[in-house]
């Protein structure tokens, strides 16, 4: 049994490019898309907030001094672009998914609207949360924040490269020991910088668990989703 009936999985642009410089590996995404098959296969319903790294790292170069606003929507749409390919990419693996936009792009994805991506999960379809929040100076960590929020999730899965929050850097220091859990107050008088201070203020504030934890890890997001001992746990 899952322990948690309702998530929102957080993914990094970044996480797409598996060894590419930028763009989406087919390989990658795929492994992925299988994690998270494994979890609904379990009865848990699954909402999905992607980040645009991977696409906007490309023309990063060309966004030095651009305004911060128009550099921002950019990559919104970068997020709508491996939003798309995240759907797909479940489509051909025998899921549905519905891509919900916070930019208005009709003829490419539906709009967000609060009831019909409640609706969605109900139906057991996988929803994928594209366009950040639709405003400038906010990063898709808040928007995951801010969604889970909003769907009621039970808890924010924050995957990355590593597979945890750690005392230290465990790439500079052999002896840095992850953390198992973490309260929300002492994240912030260590310092540790597990979300942006928005997204984290945010899931404080609405007492929405995050967990920390390695997406390259094969199965790891089953075993967080199951309740075992995987990642960091940061709460109330």
């Amino acid at each position: 049994m899952p322990a948690y009936k309702r998530i929102l999985l957080k993914l990094s642009g970044e996480a797409l490019m598996g060894d590419d410089a930028y763009g989406i590996n087919r390989a990658t995404i795929v492994r992925m898309v299988r994690e998270v098959q494994e979890v609904t296969a379990l009865g848990c319903e699954v909402a999905v907030v992607i980040g645009g790294g991977n696409i906007f790292r490309g023309v990063a170069g060309g966004a030095v001094g651009m305004d911060r606003a128009t550099a921002d929507y950019m990559g919104m749409l970068a997020t709508v672009m491996n939003s798309l390919a995240l759907a797909d990419t479940m489509r051909q693996e025998g899921m549905t998914a519905r891509v919900m936009s916070a930019l208005s792009i009709d003829q490419v994805v539906e709009p967000y609207v609060r009831p019909k991506a409640l609706q969605y999960l109900e139906e057991g379809k996988v929803v994928v949360f594209a366009g950040g929040t639709g405003n400038p100076f906010f990063t898709t960590d808040t928007a995951a924040a801010l969604r889970g929020a909003e769907i009621g999730a039970q808890i924010m899965l924050k995957a990355t490269k590593v597979d945890g929050v750690y005392t230290a850097d465990p790439k500079k220091d052999p002896s840095a020991t992850r953390y198992a859990t973490l309260t929300f107050d002492e994240a912030i008088g260590r310092n540790l910088a597990v979300l942006d201070a928005t997204a984290f203020a945010l899931c404080r504030d609405q007492k929405l668990p995050i967990k920390v934890f390695s997406i390259f890890k094969p199965g790891a997001l089953k075993r967080v989703v199951l309740g075992e001992d995987e990642g960091t746990l940061v709460h109330v």
